[in-house]
């Protein structure tokens, strides 16, 4: 679906008007027209302090790439990531981004808090304030099947696919000329250039290739195509007669069962799409100060330590650990012999950030170890709920 003035819709008592330039939904309809596959972002709620508002829209593609508005640097990186799992999923999806949460999080776009069916909710600890929920809405390319024939069951097929999601593309058998990605092949002809146009389906190995004919013709095509040296795996791949068995007798009922069969294998598991957003996905990298996973781009703060390239969710944690890296230096007498260690991290037992530690890192004794924070408000909250009450023991 392409952003319009219903985006938003889907968020129940959230809706916003979209604010959607007319350069972005250009952009959308090429892309859909490429069948390129994208994630159309809208937000949906926007709590202050926050930079964005109810009904920006941003697009997403399968490299990660961000087009539009949805927030600050530290929120792209939720909304990019999770869109990456949306286009491999296929699935809607209500992102909530806020500055805080719950103590029980895991490494993510920020940290993962709550799940529920259709949401997810992710702590983002680089957020100034505010909240921000975005309605993620994956726009896939249409499963193309190839149609031969003019029968009214290949119109009732013609008719029916577009409300299934599949795009029926009408070819003339000797102009067959399958694609990667093509879900399947029909050929309802009734005898006119048959064999060769199933052989050329089968040879492209597409997923389906369906025959409307009788068993008696059927079994007539088969003995053909294995005289001519089609091999018996290849021979076993074809539908005939075409369809799921419902007892069909119309030329609609047909191209029911019919498409009922092509949708049962789209989505059994062994059709493979024309885009692989697997391979297409870019590489991650985790911000050693803050914990988010951070997508590599062109702009994306990084250092080079130790023959490493370490990445940043923003300018900020870069400067963090910059710092953290002189100050782990040894003093001029010792770096001739003792190299410069890599600097030490440590989880915050209160917020859960993975924490760089410096000499200026907030910390605690605790049981005879030292517990690291990622702030002074941390560490005293982590006073009161352990070193208080241990004291009124």
């Amino acid at each position: 679906m392409l952003p319009g003035s219903g985006m938003g819709g889907h968020a129940g008592s959230r809706r916003a008007t979209t604010v959607i330039t007319d350069a972005l939904a250009l952009r959308a309809e090429e892309l859909a027209a490429q069948g390129a596959p994208f994630v159309t972002a809208t937000v949906v709620r926007a709590q202050r302090p926050t930079s964005v508002q109810a009904g920006n829209v941003a697009l997403v593609t399968t490299d990660g790439a961000i087009q539009g508005f949805v927030g600050g640097v530290c929120a792209e990186h939720s909304v990019r990531l999770y869109s990456l799992k949306v286009l491999e999923s296929g699935e809607a999806l209500l992102l909530k981004i806020l500055p805080d949460g719950p103590k029980d999080i895991e490494e993510g776009a920020g940290y993962e808090t709550g799940r529920e069916e259709g949401s997810i909710t992710v702590q983002n600890p680089c957020l100034s304030g505010g909240a921000i929920e975005v309605f993620l809405e994956p726009v896939l390319p249409q499963p193309r099947v190839l149609l031969v024939g003019h029968t009214p069951i290949a119109e009732a097929v013609a008719r029916l696919a577009p409300e299934l999601g599949l795009k029926i593309e009408r070819v003339e058998g000797d102009h067959l000329e399958p694609a990667a990605g093509d879900l399947g092949l029909v050929v309802a002809a009734h005898g006119r250039d048959e064999l060769p146009t199933i052989r050329r389906g089968l040879e492209a190995g597409l997923p389906y290739v369906g025959l409307v004919a009788s068993p008696k013709r059927g079994n007539g095509l088969v003995e053909e195509l294995r005289a001519d040296g089609v091999s018996e795996e290849l021979l076993e791949q074809i539908d005939f007669p075409a369809g799921i068995e419902i007892g069909a007798v119309t030329p609609a009922e047909i191209g029911l069962s019919l498409l009922a069969r092509i949708v049962q294998i789209r989505r059994g598991g062994s059709y493979t799409p024309a885009y692989d957003t697997a391979a297409a996905a870019p590489a991650t990298a985790i911000d050693p100060v803050c914990g988010m996973t951070v997508i590599p781009g062109p702009e994306t703060p990084k250092v080079e330590h130790d023959g490493e390239t370490v990445y940043f969710c923003r300018v900020g944690c870069k400067d963090e650990y910059e710092k953290s890296l002189q100050g782990s230096q040894a003093s001029p007498s010792a770096a001739s012999t003792t190299p410069a260690p890599v600097p030490t991290t440590a989880i915050d037992p209160i917020c859960g950030m993975t924490v760089v530690v410096d000499a200026d890192t907030p910390r605690v004794e605790h049981d005879g170890q030292t517990v690291y924070f990622c702030c002074a408000g941390c560490r005293t909250k982590f006073e009161k709920e352990h070193l208080h009450a241990v004291a009124a023991h």
